[in-house]
């Protein structure tokens, strides 16, 4: 693969750590070596995976002659701060439209993302009902721009397209890389999945370098047909698009919906443990949509004897902290 030929910001210019966690591993009876990809230490306004994604979306938005960026996700979107953060650092306006999945959900002077989407100075919020057509909501907002003479660019929600899973096949090229160097071998990989772009470009980017790493992935919104479904379209889009002469088996994606409880952004009791049980064995942060529900996801795995014992396991760290901010009272019970 030649990523090269895809231009970028250059917004990653350093890979980050992959630590061990010892302290976790014995906590969970030590039965199984568990090491993290720290992605929340990516660079932006409190980092998270969506860096990788918009390093080269802003760059064919910007190719584009792009003066207003538009993007949507949840009311405490992740994606939506960095995307907010990224267009700030490149003088671009950026207006968000936010679904509000959870009715009622939206609360202008809520803390987490809330606060720092306003602190960031974004140009304008759209709260749309749940189930909306994001895509037609986006391009509502895009019509306003135009006729205000602006050129807007729509990045979707995750900046989970072709464009944006690039990031991801990059990541996987730089993990190889890592382990590598640490000369440690990884026998299964477990990421958050969402919006797809993450977990489609860690599989296109494994499959294609033929690294024989396991990739599971740990749903946070939809049902495991429909997510896996998702998932394999974008991967197989994202091989084409970076020409690599392969197509990918379903059997290849896996995501389970086991951990999503409620529904999206909903607490579990299970997530709840897994943050706090990270924090208070590692000091590491996770968040409570995506990360949090997905660490709930290995960590009942382990318990359960999905893994032989003596497997080395990578987790993707995608970011969000911030969000734990709007959940105060979850945490505090």
């Amino acid at each position: 693969m030649n990523l090269a030929k895809f231009p970028r910001r250059g917004y990653v210019t350093t890979p980050t750590p992959i630590e061990p966690l010892p302290n976790f591993s014995k906590a969970l009876d030590g039965k199984v070596n568990i090491y993290i990809k720290r992605d929340d230490m990516l660079p932006g306004t409190a980092g998270g995976n969506k860096t990788r994604k918009l390093d080269f979306c802003m760059a064919d938005a910007l190719a584009q002659g792009a003066n207003a960026i538009i993007t949507c996700g949840a009311v405490q979107s992740n994606h939506c701060r960095l995307t907010l953060a990224w267009a700030v650092k490149e003088g671009l306006d950026c207006h968000l439209v936010l679904e509000e999945r959870v009715k009622g959900s939206y609360k202008p002077e809520a803390s987490g993302n809330n606060f720092l989407f306003q602190l960031l100075g974004v140009k304008s919020i759209t709260v749309v009902p749940g189930g909306s057509d994001m895509i037609c909501e986006m391009g509502k907002v895009a019509e306003t721009l135009k006729a205000q003479g602006k050129k807007p660019y729509v990045i979707p929600g995750g900046a989970s397209n072709k464009i944006g899973a690039l990031g991801y096949v990059n990541c996987a090229e730089e993990i190889l890389r890592q382990l590598f160097e640490m000369k440690l071998s990884i026998d299964h990989m477990i990421v958050p999945s969402g919006s797809a772009g993450t977990h489609a470009g860690i599989i296109a980017g494994m499959y294609a370098n033929n690294a024989c790493i396991p990739v599971t992935g740990i749903g946070v919104n939809r049902p495991k047909d429909v997510q896996e479904a998702a998932v394999h379209k974008l991967a197989q889009e994202t091989l084409k698009y970076i020409g690599a002469p392969v197509s990918l088996p379903a059997d290849k994606v896996v995501a389970f919906d086991d951990y999503v409880g409620p529904g999206y952004s909903l607490p579990t009791g299970s997530m709840v443990e897994a943050v706090k049980l990270l924090a208070g064995t590692e000091a590491i942060l996770l968040d409570p949509v995506y990360s949090g529900k997905a660490m709930a996801g290995l960590i009942d795995l382990v318990r359960k004897g999905h893994f032989p014992e003596g497997t080395n396991l990578l987790f993707l760290h995608t970011g969000g902290s911030p969000a734990l901010f709007a959940y105060l009272d979850t945490f505090r019970k």
